[in-house]
């Protein structure tokens, strides 16, 4: 069965979302601090993480960031009432892989659950080495190198940027990104795709002068060597 360890101080939201969740057969445990948290994190293993951001002891940021310290694998998606692009950004910046504005539809949580648990359990059976530019990009071991120097990225960043590269020079849509990595065809995707595609120029072609990543105005991106 999937395991939910949700972080939210609202008791009515949050035993509203546990009993939707367990009508789904997914179990969901639900805490109301960050210290209860990382408790009730060492007493269990979770496949996914609700967090808000404005709960007591330990912010939802502060555990986010907390938990890539030691795991890069199991998603996290952020539910908070902050809807700022700020605010969005800083989660992605911190690992989160998702992020949803209070108040949403509890049928979106469910969509926006199940789409990072397929990505995050999908097999990488891609064996060959891309190559683009001073690229490289090992799909087999998930590690991305820029002029030699490995590029240390979150997961949404790397499957876009995986993304990008097998499209081989294309021009890729922002409604394409959305519905390839984020399995979503809600419009508040499109802003995160932007945040995204900012996050990777800056650890991909920042202090290179050849640039890969690409904006072809009222298109969309692409990766190639120009």
């Amino acid at each position: 069965m999937i395991k939910i360890l949700l972080l939210e101080d609202d008791l009515v939201l949050s035993k509203e979302i546990s009993d939707f969740l367990k009508t789904k057969d997914i179990a969901c445990d639900c805490v109301f601090d960050g210290e209860v948290f990382f408790r009730q994190l060492r007493s269990g293993q979770y496949n996914i993480y609700l967090l808000d951001i404005n709960v007591p002891k330990i912010n939802g940021l502060d555990v986010c960031s907390q938990i890539r310290e030691t795991d890069q694998t199991t998603p996290i998606l952020m539910i908070s009432a902050y809807g700022d692009l700020n605010d969005k950004m800083d989660a992605f910046q911190l690992g989160a892989d998702d992020y949803l504005v209070k108040p949403f539809h509890l049928e979106e949580l469910l969509i926006r659950v199940l789409a990072l648990l397929r990505r995050s359990t999908t097999p990488q059976n891609e064996e060959k080495v891309i190559v683009i530019d001073d690229l490289e990009i090992a799909p087999t071991s998930m590690t991305v190198k820029r002029a030699g120097t490995v590029v240390e990225l979150t997961q949404k960043e790397y499957q876009l940027l995986l993304l990008l590269a097998k499209a081989k020079g294309r021009t890729l849509s922002k409604q394409t990104i959305s519905e390839q990595i984020w399995d979503s065809h809600f419009d508040t995707n499109l802003n995160t795709i932007e945040v995204y595609i900012n996050f990777l120029r800056k650890k991909i072609d920042k202090n290179h002068e050849n640039k890969l990543i690409h904006t072809r105005p009222g298109f969309g991106y692409y990766l190639k060597d120009e």
